[in-house]
């Protein structure tokens, strides 16, 4: 399964078009924060970093089998995150088969992701992602690791991952709220150079999944 997993992953970024996608997660959580922001990132990596993305991502549930479409996986929100027996299975298999998912916290949303995560990944621990890895290096370079976007609690920005053969599979980003970031300009009125820092680390992210 996981050959043809990448096989599939391999035929659908080299075609014309990708597509991306927004996890629609169960416990009450605003899964559906940030509306303008996949779609702007979409646009900032499809006209600087010449992906062929298309422009609306889709939405899609942890158990859903249609999971294994996307190469890359969006999840935020603010509040609770339940992922059930089916959603844990299959999240394993999509990302032990080449699948990427990136969870960005909109702010409230550490205490519970955690343990969802590890409902996943139980033999795995989330570690901090230096400041040289590639994903901090191309196309932009962040030489001091995750960008802070919006202060918080004004804690210092931390990616965090789960690795599976030395492959970032998960991407966990907190204390920085990127996808703040790639929201309409009026949205949070964020400063040009805050955005811009934002959507230049999300294309570094993109680039990441469609280059490795």
């Amino acid at each position: 399964m996981k050959k043809i997993f990448l096989l599939f992953l391999l035929i659908s970024i080299s075609s014309f078009s990708q597509e991306i996608a927004l996890l629609k997660y169960s416990g009450g959580g605003d899964w559906y924060a940030n509306p303008t922001s996949l779609p702007n990132l979409i646009s900032f990596c499809n006209a600087n970093i010449y992906t062929r993305i298309k422009n609306k991502p889709s939405t899609v549930e942890p158990s859903n089998p249609d999971l294994f479409s996307y190469p890359f996986v969006h999840m935020t929100g603010h509040g609770n995150v339940v992922f059930s027996d089916s959603d844990v299975t299959n999240l394993r298999n999509y990302l032990t088969g080449g699948g990427f998912l990136h969870i960005d916290d909109n702010y409230g949303m550490d205490q519970f992701i955690r343990k969802e995560i590890k409902k996943i990944f139980p033999n795995n621990s989330l570690v901090e992602i230096p400041a040289n890895h590639p994903i901090f290096q191309k196309p932009f370079p962040f030489p001091n690791g995750l960008p802070k976007i919006h202060e918080h609690d004004g804690t210092r920005p931390q990616a965090f991952g789960i690795f599976i053969e030395n492959k970032l599979v998960l991407l966990y980003t907190y204390e920085c709220d990127l996808g703040d970031g790639w929201e309409d300009a009026e949205v949070h009125n964020d400063p040009a150079n805050v955005r811009d820092k934002a959507l230049k680390m999300g294309a570094n992210i993109i680039n990441y999944i469609f280059t490795n």
